[in-house]
């Protein structure tokens, strides 16, 4: 079982897409990396050589941030963005639809289940 990054890839899936499961590594990358190492993208994980998985491993250390890197990254320019005050950091806060949709209705991915509401005992108070 090939080994990188710190991700074990799939078996018995095509090259290209078992290096999708890296964090950081989409379609369009794993085919530019395949096509520098003159590796045929649809050829199986399993049949991979020691040799092509280290050079897949030293291109992907070389040029590209994956996994710990890219997310501490991410979070990092989100905790900037909330420092500053600005208006995406203060979504981001409130934990809110940073990109502009409306909220009205819809946005429940982002605010979480509807909380129910609550009603009042009673009506007007007799003296």
């Amino acid at each position: 079982m090939a080994r990188i990054a710190g991700v074990d890839l799939p078996k018995r899936k095509r090259v290209e897409i078992g290096l999708t499961y890296i964090y950081g590594i989409g379609r369009t990358t794993s085919s530019r990396i395949l096509s520098k190492l003159d590796i045929d993208p649809g050829k199986k994980t399993d049949d991979l050589t020691t040799e092509d998985i280290n050079n897949i491993r030293k291109i992907i250390d070389s040029e590209c941030k994956v996994e710990g890197e890219l997310r501490t990254e991410i979070s990092m320019n989100i905790k900037r963005l909330m420092d500053l005050g600005c208006y995406r950091g203060l979504r981001h806060r409130r934990s809110l639809p940073v990109r502009g949709q409306r909220t009205s209705t819809n946005a429940r991915t982002r605010k979480g289940p509807r909380r129910a509401a609550v009603k009042k005992k009673g009506g007007a108070k007799k003296k």
